[in-house]
């Protein structure tokens, strides 16, 4: 028996995000859709988070692009700015009341590549919760065999928070073969998250950060 959260980043995507919706109502499954803000700038995009919102998934914050982790950019206030408040300020009543924030990783790593000092203040300032996760099976990059990584990894905690990606790799034609595999194995799916992947929680660290953030623009003292 293990506990399991499925969420969802780097969408939402028309060819792909609909199916996933799809299969989860017919599962009656809820997870989190940590989505990109240039990805729900537009209707087609946006219509999805909506969608996914209205069938009671929760819409978090994953980034504008997703293309440098905040605690690399060449500009660490400018970036964190867009990033996190611009990617916001598009998702609107689409998220939760509660922020929902996870800094893009570069292959699911954990490490201090994930947060500058300004990105903190963001987060601090904007109360927003960080999600992080215990579970990557690189569905992205091995589409047809990601899910006995999956499982591994299930089996291997009493409690997994899954990172998946609805895009279109093809990875997602595998889900539906997951979860049942998942559940034969006694998983129990939950919609909230282990409290060692939530470091901060509405604003407020409730561990030691100095794992996730790059010290390398903290002001001079």
């Amino acid at each position: 028996m293990f506990e399991l959260t499925l969420s969802f980043d780097n969408g939402p995507e028309p060819e792909v995000t609909p199916g996933v919706l799809d299969l989860l109502a017919r599962e009656n499954i809820r997870s989190t859709f940590f989505v990109l803000g240039h990805k729900i700038a537009g209707p087609a995009g946006r219509r999805l988070a909506e969608r996914a919102r209205a069938e009671d998934h929760w819409i978090g914050n994953h980034s504008m692009h997703h293309k440098v982790p905040l605690g690399e950019a060449a500009d660490p206030a400018a970036a964190a700015a867009e990033e996190i408040d611009g990617t916001q300020a598009l998702l609107g009543d689409l998220g939760r009341p509660e922020r929902l924030f996870r800094p893009f990783g570069r292959g699911g790593a954990i490490g201090t590549h994930l947060l500058s000092r300004a990105a903190l203040s963001r987060l601090a300032e904007g109360r927003y919760t960080m999600v992080l996760w215990n579970s990557i099976p690189r569905d992205w990059a091995e589409p047809d065999a990601w899910v006995e990584t999956a499982l591994a990894q299930c089996r291997a905690q009493a409690w997994t928070l899954m990172v998946l990606h609805d895009l279109p790799t093809g990875a997602m034609r595998h889900l539906e073969r997951f979860i049942g595999l998942a559940r034969e194995a006694g998983a129990r799916f939950r919609q909230d998250y282990p409290p060692e992947c939530v470091p901060i929680v509405r604003g407020r660290p409730v561990r030691p950060l100095d794992a996730y953030v790059n010290d390398a623009d903290r002001p001079a003292a």
